[in-house]
């Protein structure tokens, strides 16, 4: 089995079922031990109902980790859960590698090809590098770290083997008791990792701006337009900024038509806003139109 880890609070579980929807629709033929990492108790029930979305693909593990994070700072805008992968290579010594996946994420690419053919040699880490846009680049920098090769850390190829071995768990959370990083976890990780991480495929977690024509040539300058039309039709998707159960953004569709393939039974766990409203106008034929428009309108952008 290929292991998963994921990290989500209660309030998070409906989000969490469809990441995980999302990636056995990616991966036909994969079978996943998922690590779920709990900042909070997840009543039994849930427990229950995720295993129901696929029992013989899906192995689930449930790791307790309240206070484990004790004495690092955690930014109010997230929950302790965000900075629990910091602690991966240590939590399970059983395994050199995993891959992470943060849970506003909806799976696109194979994951057991990326597991089955991804050397990580000494590298901590396999990463997608961001493309920074106009204003993040003096921030990278005044991180220590090279614009170019700033990463998002919401989905990781992990060598836990590796990190152990340098004791890098030690040294990120150390980096975490400062207050002033602004993403906390993802700062520290490209400060530690910086020089030791393999650069994966835009494919594989592409963020919101690799789907707006604004940033196309920040993205290309980064990678190239073939990959930039790739990333349009295939990429994983990050729902970095707003989310779709809140707001109309990137890839609006894509995140709802996987939570609609979910089992009633989870649902049911869940009161959705105006946006499952939204959505039902969204397929109509009139919605279909408008999206339609919408897509002409950022094609004439491009």
């Amino acid at each position: 089995m290929i292991p998963l880890a994921i990290a989500f609070t209660p309030n998070y579980f409906v989000q969490a079922a469809t990441l995980l929807r999302s990636v056995l629709d990616a991966s036909p033929n994969g079978r996943f031990r998922v690590v779920c990492l709990l900042s909070e108790e997840l009543p039994d029930r849930m427990k229950d109902k995720l295993a129901w979305l696929d029992e013989e693909r899906l192995s689930l593990e449930f790791i307790p980790l309240k206070g484990r994070l004790e004495g690092i700072y955690i930014d109010p805008r997230y929950t302790e859960a965000a900075s629990l992968r910091l602690l991966l290579p240590e939590l399970l010594p059983e395994l050199d590698r995993i891959i992470y996946l943060d849970c506003d994420i909806i799976v696109r690419q194979d994951l057991a090809r990326l597991w089955n053919e991804t050397d990580l040699g000494d590298n901590y880490l396999g990463a997608v590098y961001e493309a920074a846009i106009e204003g993040q680049a003096e921030r990278f920098r005044a991180l220590g770290c090279d614009p170019a090769r700033y990463f998002n850390s919401g989905f990781l190829l992990m060598n836990l083997a590796q990190m152990r071995e340098e004791n890098v768990s030690e040294k990120l959370l150390e980096v975490c008791r400062v207050p002033y990083l602004e993403f906390p976890d993802q700062d520290a990780l490209n400060q530690v990792c910086q020089g030791r991480v393999l650069p994966l495929s835009p494919l594989y977690n592409s963020i919101r701006t690799f789907f707006i024509p604004k940033y196309k040539q920040d993205f290309v300058r980064q990678y190239n337009e073939k990959l930039w039309h790739r990333v349009q039709r295939e990429a994983t998707i990050h729902y970095t900024g707003g989310k779709p159960w809140d707001l109309f953004t990137v890839q609006f569709g894509a995140w709802w038509r996987t939570y609609d393939r979910l089992p009633g039974e989870i649902k049911a766990e869940w009161r959705p806003g105006k946006m499952a409203r939204f959505w039902k106008f969204y397929r109509t034929p009139l919605g279909r139109v408008l999206d339609a428009l919408r897509a002409i309108k950022q094609l004439k952008a491009r």
